[in-house]
């Protein structure tokens, strides 16, 4: 038990040394909170750091502690409020020479929150914008291919997005909503492996369109089929699914000239 108690004072002993007390100048807030920050414990660190800012504000000391607030909570894993403190620093510190750590570290933490790829994206959009952001405004940085890394990676998640939903609207036998989000992911993630796969599935969804069709409008949405396979041998000339494209193709260009030979007909 005596061994217990000892061992609970020098607890509470540790714990009374790192905190900020009244009276405190604004030198030995930031040594208490950087030496939290310095032992892990990111949370108390965070709130230490917000009272040297409010003890501190314009000096150079508060500059530091405005950065590492920021990192405190990204290394907590809160990083919804270790981007809007990264932002803060770069607002109120212009000038300073971590002012491109923050606005990388800002990017990063949006990067963190983006979620799997069936959710909303918009946490991934944002950080497509900041990491964009800063790689023209510092494209001789050291981190410009992690920046480009992240980006082609997020890219990736939101083409596999697009190309779901045109999936799903293809099972559901919407084949003009189904076309459309081939064509979203075709034109906005064209560098994607989804876009050639997209291009070849909205050659068959066209045709099934004009299948469905009133008469009078199966031609012209069998030559939208068309057309998207002579983008496609544009596109992807030697692309994986050729044969899949050609093969649609031909069901479209047969159902053409039946409805054209109809035509002559009469």
């Amino acid at each position: 038990m005596l061994t217990l108690f000892v061992f609970a004072l020098i607890i509470t002993s540790c714990a009374n040394k790192d905190a900020i007390k009244p009276g405190d100048t604004v030198d030995v807030a930031y040594q208490k909170s950087k030496a939290l920050y310095d032992k892990g414990r990111f949370s108390e660190a965070a709130r230490a750091f917000e009272t040297v800012l409010s003890l501190g504000r314009g000096t150079e000391i508060a500059q530091e502690s405005q950065y590492l607030l920021a990192e405190s909570y990204y290394k907590n894993k809160e990083y919804l409020i270790a981007a809007s403190e990264y932002r803060r620093y770069v607002t109120f510190h212009p000038r300073s020479d971590r002012r491109k750590d923050a606005e990388f570290m800002e990017a990063l933490a949006y990067y963190k929150m983006s979620p799997r790829f069936k959710l909303d994206q918009a946490d991934t959009e944002r950080a497509i914008t900041l990491f964009r952001i800063f790689i023209g405004k510092y494209p001789d940085s050291d981190r410009v291919s992690e920046a480009a890394a992240y980006l082609d990676e997020m890219r990736l998640k939101l083409a596999r997005k697009s190309f779901t939903s045109a999936n799903m609207y293809f099972k559901l036998r919407m084949y003009v909503s189904a076309a459309m989000y081939y064509q979203i992911t075709i034109d906005n993630y064209p560098e994607t492996p989804f876009a050639e796969e997209a291009l070849a599935l909205q050659i068959q969804a066209y045709t099934l369109y004009a299948d469905m069709s009133v008469p009078e409008k199966q031609a012209e949405r069998y030559q939208m089929a068309l057309d998207s396979y002579q983008k496609y041998l544009q596109l992807f000339p030697n692309g994986k699914n050729r044969s899949l494209a050609e093969s649609y193709n031909a069901n479209a260009l047969k159902s053409l000239t039946a409805i054209h030979s109809g035509v002559s007909k009469k």
